[in-house]
């Protein structure tokens, strides 16, 4: 499915976190129903203390205070500007991993920032 940019997204992030399935992490808190970006996010901290960032729950098996990562994942947003063209390839909590379709750039959108477009191919 296509998506235009209905507004610019640049992240604030430059260093996202990246994790590999089966790596643990160190669990903190969690986004809620009210939270902009919506809920079922996991603020996650790499059990080196390296890097950290926020998680899909749903990705994460959880055991105390620590997680295991069940899925390679990478919080990696992308920068778009309104008009940019962009094809959506996994949806979660809000935000769509979306590939860029001019510079095949990678990255999360979130929904609000996009819309459908219809009969594009």
């Amino acid at each position: 499915m296509k998506y235009i940019a209905i507004e610019n997204h640049k992240t604030e992030f430059p260093n996202p976190i990246t994790l590999k399935q089966g790596e643990k992490v160190s669990i903190g808190e969690e986004t809620g129903e009210t939270d902009i970006d919506g809920p079922n996010w996991v603020f996650c901290t790499k059990m080196d203390g390296s890097n950290k960032g926020w998680v899909p729950k749903q990705i994460i098996i959880f055991k105390d205070n620590n997680g295991e990562i069940i899925e390679d994942y990478s919080a990696k947003e992308l920068d778009i500007d309104e008009g940019t063209i962009v094809e959506g390839i996994k949806e979660i909590n809000s935000w769509l991993w979306s590939r860029n379709t001019i510079t095949n750039e990678v990255g999360w959108v979130r929904l609000d920032k996009i819309k459908k477009l219809n009969n594009i191919v």
